[in-house]
């Protein structure tokens, strides 16, 4: 399972993104300036404000991180 936490104007979210489509993997977004629960989850599980916040099978990675992203998936 893969989750992408992101913001409407976060340009490194729409990277992030646009590379696992990129990928053909399948991923959940969630809107941390909409969403006050994806906020909350988003800050318990990274200690981060920023995004994006990409959780990979519990693996944390902040930033847009393709060679951490890779590793998660076990590309």
């Amino acid at each position: 399972m893969v989750k992408v936490y992101t913001t409407n104007s976060c340009p490194w979210c729409v990277k992030a993104k646009n590379y696992l489509r990129s990928e053909n993997i399948e991923f959940e977004e969630l809107n941390v300036q909409d969403d006050m629960n994806a906020r909350e989850e988003m800050i318990s599980k990274s200690k981060q404000m920023g995004v994006p916040v990409l959780d990979i099978d519990n693996n944390i990675i902040i930033g847009f991180d393709k060679t951490a992203i890779l590793k998660a998936l076990g590309k």
